[in-house]
């Protein structure tokens, strides 16, 4: 029923407007509604699905489902209190950088639906971590696991390598003398956007060993996830995971936007329609990069580091897809937009369906059996 609303009615409507402008009224109503019990219980009511079988203890970390929103959708903090409701087992806040960022020029978000793609040039917009932290999160229920992803702030300051690194240290620091620290599951090291100034100088051996022995020195007794880059020859991923478990990071996400445009899986007309936008592509024309690099992770490092896959989820066979290829957590945007806020319980519904169907009684069981 709530898909059909959301498929038939309401996103023809909601897809008639800015896409950054509905954007920010789903995030407002969506803190409005996470403020009050009853409007909680009515979603979660509504969304969310729970099953024994869905539990996992990864890093410390018990999640109640492996299904997770990633940094860039709420990227300034203020969805803490609803998400749980709705069916999501964890988030990553942000990415939230240490100064203030109102993002780059306008426009930075379009839709390309035949290709079940966003266009996003947002460019770390934050509130900067010290709003972030005292004025825009409010407290969660502890079953919800709740991680705030750290890049450095997209200004001409911080377009070097060093300036980035001192920048991220910054955003550690401060994190680590606050009460809210104890309450983060995990913290997230964004390595990997490509839309900001200096991208891709942390996915470089030598700076990326640089920032997470400076992490490591401030003693923050915390999990540490990394971002991945999705473009990158295995070769030089290969080294860059070394250096990642070399520092004792406990997971690492994969992976970030597609920059590629011709000979992808973009359609020609929709990417004529955005020819002289500036961004990089989110959604299903990530999915066989991102599982390509999931599995190949699995294969070497797999008994080393635990894997979240991102990219292109849209249905539970595609979160099972990425479970199978390595992944023990997913996370996802995109698919939430196209489908609706329902998708999140059909996903966690669809996967309980899917392991009994395959024989397994948890998702653990589950990881890695395409590989292995």
């Amino acid at each position: 029923m709530v898909k059909t609303l959301y498929k038939y009615i309401l996103k023809p409507i909601l897809f008639r407007f800015d896409p950054e402008f509905i954007h920010n009224l789903f995030t407002s109503r969506g803190r409005l509604l996470g403020r009050f019990r009853l409007t909680r219980s009515i979603l979660k009511n509504a969304f969310r699905y729970d099953s024994p079988s869905l539990h996992q203890e990864i890093a410390g970390i018990k999640f109640k489902n492996p299904v997770g929103l990633a940094a860039g959708f709420d990227y300034d903090g203020k969805l803490t209190e609803v998400l749980e409701s709705i069916g999501f087992g964890f988030q990553s806040i942000g990415t939230v950088t240490y100064s203030p960022y109102e993002g780059n020029s306008k426009p930075r978000l379009a839709r390309l639906p035949k290709s079940k793609s966003l266009l996003v040039n947002k460019g770390f917009k934050s509130d900067g971590i010290e709003k972030v932290l005292n004025r825009n999160v409010r407290e969660w229920n502890e079953t919800f696991k709740v991680g705030i992803s750290i890049g450095a702030t997209n200004s001409k300051e911080c377009s070097t390598p060093k300036a980035q690194i001192e920048d991220i240290i910054k955003s550690f620091s401060y994190l680590k003398s606050h009460k809210l620290l104890e309450r983060f599951s995990y913290l997230e090291l964004n390595i990997s956007c490509p839309n900001v100034l200096g991208s891709g100088s942390l996915a470089d051996t030598e700076n990326l060993e640089d920032v997470l022995s400076k992490i490591k020195e401030l003693g923050i007794d915390k999990p540490i996830f990394v971002k991945f880059q999705l473009e990158i020859e295995w070769e030089k991923a290969r080294k860059l995971i070394e250096i990642i478990i070399k520092y004792g990071v406990e997971a690492i996400i994969i992976a970030n936007l597609l920059k590629q445009r011709e000979g992808s899986e973009i359609r020609k007309e929709e990417l004529e329609s955005v020819k002289n936008l500036k961004g990089n592509f989110s959604g299903k024309p990530t999915f066989n990069l991102s599982n390509e690099l999931i599995e190949k992770t699995y294969r070497e490092f797999g008994d080393r580091i635990k894997i979240v896959g991102l990219g292109g989820i849209f249905n539970a066979e595609d979160a099972y897809e990425k479970i199978k290829r390595g992944a023990s957590l997913v996370q996802l945007i995109t698919g939430m937009i196209y489908e609706g806020p329902q998708v999140i319980g059909d996903i966690n519904r669809g996967l309980e369906r899917l392991l009994r169907k395959d024989g397994y009684k948890s998702v653990d069981e589950a990881v890695g059996s395409a590989v292995k």
